[in-house]
C-alpha cells in the first residue's frame, strides 16, 4: 500500500497540491497537517508511519515536506525501515 504524508507550515497554505500529486501516484491513504517542519512531534507524521505495514511505502511530494534537518531525515527513515516498508517523493526521484 502507498501511504501518503502532506505538510504545509502555516494554517493559510492550502494542502490540496499536495493530496491530488499524492492521490494522482496510487496514495490509498493520507495522512496531513499544517504545522511547522521545525516541529519534531507531528501527529500526523506518527499516524502515517504507525500505518505503515511490511512492504508499504510512504510517499512525500518533496523531501521537504517530511523533514527539515538531516538528523530528523535519518530518524524517520530508520522509523519507516523498522516497520519494514520503503520511502519516496514524487519530486525526488532519487530517493525512491
Amino acid at each position: 500500500m502507498i501511504v501518503g504524508y502532506a505538510r504545509v507550515s502555516t494554517d493559510s497554505q492550502s494542502l490540496d497540491a499536495q493530496h491530488a500529486a499524492l492521490t494522482s501516484a496510487g496514495a490509498e491513504k493520507i495522512f496531513a497537517e499544517k504545522i511547522s517542519g521545525a516541529v519534531t512531534d507531528r501527529k500526523a507524521l506518527a499516524r502515517a508511519i504507525s500505518a505503515l505495514g511490511v512492504g508499504d511505502v510512504l510517499l512525500v511530494t518533496k523531501l521537504d515536506r517530511l523533514t527539515r534537518s538531516t538528523r530528523d531525515l535519518l530518524n524517520t527513515l530508520a522509523a519507516i525501515g523498522d516497520r519494514g516498508a520503503g520511502f519516496g517523493s514524487l519530486g525526488d526521484p532519487w530517493v525512491m
